[in-house]
């Protein structure tokens, strides 16, 4: 763990989805219409979703954040033989309002308190991440609110976390990335961020280069690392 270039880092800036916001929200959400296929709907829509963001960027086929989840959705319905339009509306829709993690707002909080810049910088489209920061109630937490539209491609490609630098006009040393995916914190840390993974259950170690500046279970134990 660096704790010295964790704690020389001057900006803030998540992850979203797996991070801020629970993605099995949405199929928990509809649980007593899924029955025992709930969870099995949720990691596959989520593994799928993350799969279609890496092919497209390497196919050159970009396509927003929304159709992307669509798609996923729809292959993960499809291989577990659910056929309901009116259900896929409503997990769709559940997507737009996910459960922000219990830890989230009181960290973005005390974030702000301590007059630290944050924002969200997301695989999301603009209005889905609009709709979720509005959900969670956490706004005005929130310096920025940044999506890879802008360079129509997905993370890990270093021209997303680039965008951080660009709104915050700093370098990449002088941010503290924090995400739940380790594939995403390895992507952040080989672009020069300090990246921090949020690990809630124990995963192993990502045979990625890149590794993490800090680890840790929830985000309330962050502010120790920034010696906040």
């Amino acid at each position: 763990m660096s704790a010295a270039a964790l704690q020389a880092t001057r900006v803030c800036v998540f992850d979203a989805y797996g991070t801020l916001f629970d993605v099995a929200a949405a199929a928990r959400r509809w649980k007593d219409l899924l029955g025992e296929r709930s969870h099995q709907l949720s990691e596959l829509w989520r593994r799928k979703q993350l799969e279609y963001t890496w092919l497209r960027s390497l196919m050159g086929r970009y396509e927003d954040f929304w159709h992307v989840t669509g798609a996923a959705l729809d292959h993960a319905m499809a291989a577990l033989a659910i056929a309901d339009p009116g259900l896929r509306a409503r997990l769709m829709a559940s997507y737009l309002e996910l459960d922000a993690y219990a830890d989230a707002r009181p960290l973005l909080t005390r974030l702000k308190a301590a007059g630290r810049p944050t924002a969200i910088l997301s695989n999301g489209s603009p209005s889905m991440l609009a709709a979720a920061v509005s959900a969670a109630r956490i706004g005005r937490l929130l310096d920025a609110v940044l999506s890879v539209d802008p360079v129509a491609t997905y993370k890990p490609h270093p021209s997303v976390y680039a965008l951080a630098c660009e709104r915050f006009a700093c370098t990449p040393a002088e941010v503290c990335f924090v995400s739940a995916n380790g594939w995403d914190v390895a992507g952040a840390a080989c672009f020069g961020f300090q990246a921090v993974h949020v690990d809630r259950t124990g995963q192993p170690p990502e045979g990625l280069p890149g590794r993490p500046a800090g680890t840790v279970t929830a985000l309330d134990q962050l502010p120790p690392l920034l010696a906040l």
